[in-house]
């Protein structure tokens, strides 16, 4: 499998070949905090398959836990942990095509933001519902 992907800015840019470890949505309040977000969704790769390009910052969350990002646009790019030290999870909101990421697990369910059940029930838009105010 060949993937690619890279930070909003595209300052840092990776490319993968080689088989997919882990393809998941974790709900961890780790990764809700570390994303600003309720869930992440993450590729697992073999660290000798992946290369990357430009620089990164990497944040130790806890101990032996790294989280790695563009220092220029903030873009969280990857979670590595020394529980699974031959692997990287790669961001999947980072992959060039997003939209072709097909996640076969969730994990960290008790974690869920129990809010998630809702979001099939209320209103859905292909915009903001209201237009900036103008200044």
């Amino acid at each position: 499998m060949a993937l690619s992907g890279h930070c909003m800015c595209g300052a840092v840019t990776w490319t993968y070949s080689g088989s997919v470890t882990r393809n998941l949505v974790c709900h961890c309040a780790d990764c809700q905090r570390a994303t600003s977000s309720p869930f992440t969704a993450f590729l697992g790769m073999r660290l000798e398959q992946i290369n990357w390009s430009g620089d990164i910052t990497h944040y130790e969350s806890s101990p032996g836990t790294f989280r790695g990002f563009c220092p220029s646009c903030g873009t969280r790019l990857y979670f590595r942990s020394d529980k699974w030290p031959s692997e990287v999870h790669v961001h999947a909101a980072t992959m060039t095509d997003p939209a072709e990421y097909r996640p076969d697990a969730q994990v960290l369910m008790r974690s869920r933001a129990k809010w998630l059940d809702r979001l099939q029930s209320i209103p859905a838009h292909d915009g903001f519902q209201q237009a900036p105010k103008r200044r």
